[in-house]
């Protein structure tokens, strides 16, 4: 669907107005949609820039949920923490039964949009954990899956024959490896494709989307909220009303709660963490391992096309939000923190092909110096904002399970105005066209009749919009970067840019990479 001029919006009246068009926001319009409300959705950026593009890229089963010290920021965990905390543990233990929810529901709707992989865990003598731990510890998880779910495909391997398998043969401290755990993972073929997935569907039930289109204003008028809106672009101005407002704009909650009112108390407190992304020899594709740093923050190391990645990192946050990268410093620890786990890899600074930073938006506490995990939503009516909800520390593990709260958290307030729909949670492929050249001689995951048909149902504006989160062409070896001008040019028709527009197109599309990515720096 094109994206509806701005214009066509001013005075439009909406039971609902989503702020913020990431993985869960985009999931709280899509179930909005699917009940009957009439539903617009805005992001200043495009869609799925935010965290959910920074992601770890993991559709997992919940088995960190339920380790000692979860949801206790850096304090020392203890093995007998079910013991002594109990309700804390079968908090997280429902954390780790949505999680394989999850997985399976978004593992049997949208498969192709999912890879699948073998995680293993590490034992060592010494460790924090024993290997009986361990087992017991992924059966509990699997015992709290639905069902007929997917199965985990647990298997413990004796230390020794670990050793001779491809990737896990340069583990560290060899002679006191004890055993490794393997079981069947799956990430997102891109997070971003996810959202726009959610996104088609939802507009398919008359939502209303929109990107580049900045909140200016959030203004109470009787029983509805006046909302001002600005086109990145052109400058354009409008304002809609609203029966009710989802803020789900992650890092930039509290500066959109502002808009509305100075009463309200903080939502958000972010971690940092980075990617690094880097080539293993061929035999190592489709294995991964996460295991711990030597502070104890989880690790990880995953295929991802050809290639893999390790992070991540997870410091506190204080910087420009609208400018998070990964520093000089943080690239070469995590270079460290490969070698350390895999000495055999030997991987160098220069081997890093880019990386990728996000912040997480997890909620705020003065008592957790690193913010409180697990999803929540706030309503705002009693600090002076009735019918405004947020969602907070909401990771796209778990997007489905919080658009439907957000869903429902709208309903216990206010009817909808429209009919319920059948929702779909489908992945919308391009149509096929075997015939339409592929955009990059390194991967043939994207034809030029994909981007063309992006640019003309799927609202990008930019080619950054179209590379990454669009045909996901920006997340292979090389970015896309010797595919740019290319991509640039089958769109020129469509999207109404001249010569001077597509050269400013790919050097912006350049600047981005290196700027953000590391590439070329």
């Amino acid at each position: 669907m094109a994206r509806q001029p701005l214009s066509e919006l001013d005075g439009r009246e909406f039971d609902a107005v989503v702020i913020g068009a990431g993985v869960n926001g985009t999931s709280g319009a899509h179930h909005l949609a699917a009940e009957g409300y009439s539903v617009l959705i805005v992001d200043k950026n495009d869609f799925a820039t935010g965290s959910s593009s920074r992601s770890s890229r993991l559709l997992h089963c919940g088995l960190r949920f339920i380790e000692p010290g979860e949801g206790l920021g850096y304090r020392q965990p203890s093995v007998w923490e079910p013991l002594f905390k109990p309700g804390t543990f079968l908090k997280n233990l429902g954390r780790a039964r949505d999680a394989m929810g999850a997985r399976t529901q978004i593992g049997t709707t949208m498969a192709k949009r999912l890879f699948g992989f073998r995680f293993h865990f590490p034992v060592w003598k010494g460790d924090f954990y024993k290997p009986w731990q361990v087992s017991a510890g992924m059966r509990l998880v699997e015992s709290v899956g639905p069902r007929g779910g997917i199965p985990l495909e647990i298997d413990r391997i004796p230390g020794t024959e670990a050793l001779r398998r491809p990737m896990l043969k340069w583990l560290r401290r060899p002679e006191d490896l004890l055993s490794v755990h393997s079981w069947k993972e799956f990430r997102y073929e891109w997070p971003e494709r996810i959202v726009m997935d959610t996104i088609l569907d939802a507009q398919r039930m008359g939502a209303v989307a929109r990107n580049h289109t900045a909140v200016t204003g959030l203004e109470r008028d009787g029983d509805l909220w006046r909302i001002g809106l600005k086109d990145g672009f052109d400058g354009g101005a409008a304002q809609v009303a609203a029966k009710a407002v989802l803020n789900t704009t992650g890092i930039w909650t509290d500066r959109v709660n502002r808009l509305g009112s100075d009463s309200v108390g903080r939502r958000i407190m972010g971690t940092k963490g980075i990617h690094i992304m880097f080539r293993l020899p061929p035999e190592c594709d489709g294995l991964a391992i996460c295991t711990h740093t030597t502070t104890r923050e989880p690790f990880y190391v995953i295929p991802w096309r050809g290639m893999h990645y390790a992070g991540p990192t997870d410091t506190a946050y204080d910087g420009d939000i609208d400018d998070i990268r990964a520093e000089e410093d943080e690239v070469r620890h995590l270079v460290h923190e490969v070698n350390a786990l895999l000495p055999g890899v030997g991987l160098k600074r220069e081997d890093v092909l880019f990386t990728w930073a996000g912040v997480r938006p997890l909620t705020y506490s003065p008592d957790e110096p690193m913010g409180l995990r697990g999803h929540r939503i706030h309503d705002l009516s009693d600090e002076g904002m009735p019918n405004v909800f947020n969602m907070t520390s909401s990771p796209i593990q778990s997007h489905r399970l919080a658009g439907k709260q957000l869903s429902d958290a709208v309903k216990r307030k206010l009817r909808p105005s429209g009919a319920p729909q059948e929702i779909s949670y489908d992945a919308k492929p391009y149509p096929d066209a075997p015939d339409s050249p592929t955009l990059l001689n390194h991967w043939d995951g994207v034809r030029i009749a994909d981007l063309r048909h992006a640019a003309e149902h799927e609202q990008p504006a930019t080619l950054e919009d179209l590379l990454f989160r669009r045909v996901g062409a920006g997340w292979t070896e090389t970015m896309a970067r010797e595919g740019a001008r290319v991509a640039a040019d089958s769109v020129s028709d469509i999207l109404g840019w001249n010569e001077a527009r597509i050269d400013k197109e790919v050097e912006d599309y350049l600047a981005i990479l290196k700027r953000r990515h590391g590439v070329g720096a």
